[in-house]
């Protein structure tokens, strides 16, 4: 067999850095996120997950930690004996329904209620015939199809009717769910909580910032490091920390950038 989409596997990056406003009051970063390659007998499935927790959330860095490895873990427990293919909407809400289970549980465990951990969630999911983006509230994910030069935005950053209102995976009786799948490989993407958004998104034309996700991609594009690259996530960490990005932005920010190798 050649060397082709079937075979080829992922390598990625993945940073966090606290918000200057966080800093300032001595809130810890209530951002998550997590990145992990499932290796099944057709391919590789390359899935990624950014959590924000509410501010207005007293456990939110609880919260966002929880839920990013709990999608994790329903990702595996679905994969070891599916292939992505078979996913569908109605698994994804089934695996919300394990994931607030979990927040239900920490919440009882520590006479809480489940909003004191409320927080967001993007994810995607990519195999050689698949790619999905799984997303409740704001952040987003932007994605190039294999052998285009074009980035998409699947599923766009959603804001409630007030300022700084969005939808969490604990919101009452059931989350605001954002489920999109393509039956066609993707070759790069991004994955980011909002404290980015209006840096990397163009508002107006509601796309994405192309010279951006082209910049931050090239050091990936360059590596020879097969799955995780722990040097460029130091550097995006740098990054995200640099005086540029917190001049524009005070809250916490999460990157995960990937391409197919």
């Amino acid at each position: 067999m050649g060397f082709d989409c079937m075979t080829r596997s992922w390598r990625w990056a993945c940073a966090r850095s606290i918000g200057t406003s966080h800093v300032k009051t001595g809130i810890p970063c209530q951002d998550f996120a997590g990145a992990k390659l499932f290796i099944r007998p057709e391919s590789p499935i390359m899935t990624a997950v950014v959590s924000d927790g509410a501010g207005s959330a007293s456990h939110a860095e609880v919260g966002s930690k929880l839920v990013c490895l709990s999608f994790l873990r329903a990702c595996r427990e679905f994969l070891a004996s599916k292939p992505l293919v078979e996913l569908v909407e109605e698994d994804v809400r089934n695996w919300l329904d394990e994931i607030r289970e979990a927040l239900n549980a920490k919440a009882n465990a520590m006479a809480l209620r489940p909003r004191d951990f409320a927080s967001t969630m993007v994810a995607v999911l990519a195999s050689p015939q698949t790619s999905i983006v799984i997303h409740i509230g704001d952040g987003a994910a932007v994605w190039k199809k294999a052998g285009s030069d074009e980035w998409e935005v699947p599923s766009w950053p959603y804001h409630g009717e007030y300022a700084s209102t969005t939808a969490f995976v604990t919101d009452d009786p059931q989350p605001k769910l954002n489920y999109l799948r393509i039956n066609e490989a993707i070759d790069e993407f991004a994955l980011f909580s909002d404290g980015i958004e209006r840096l990397v998104l163009e508002q107006t034309s509601r796309s994405a910032h192309a010279p951006f996700f082209k910049r931050m991609l090239a050091p990936l594009k360059g590596s020879l490091v097969e799955g995780p690259d722990r040097d460029l996530s130091a550097a995006l960490k740098d990054y995200l920390d640099s005086p540029s990005v917190c001049e524009r932005t005070d809250d916490d920010k999460s990157l995960i950038l990937g391409v197919r190798t």
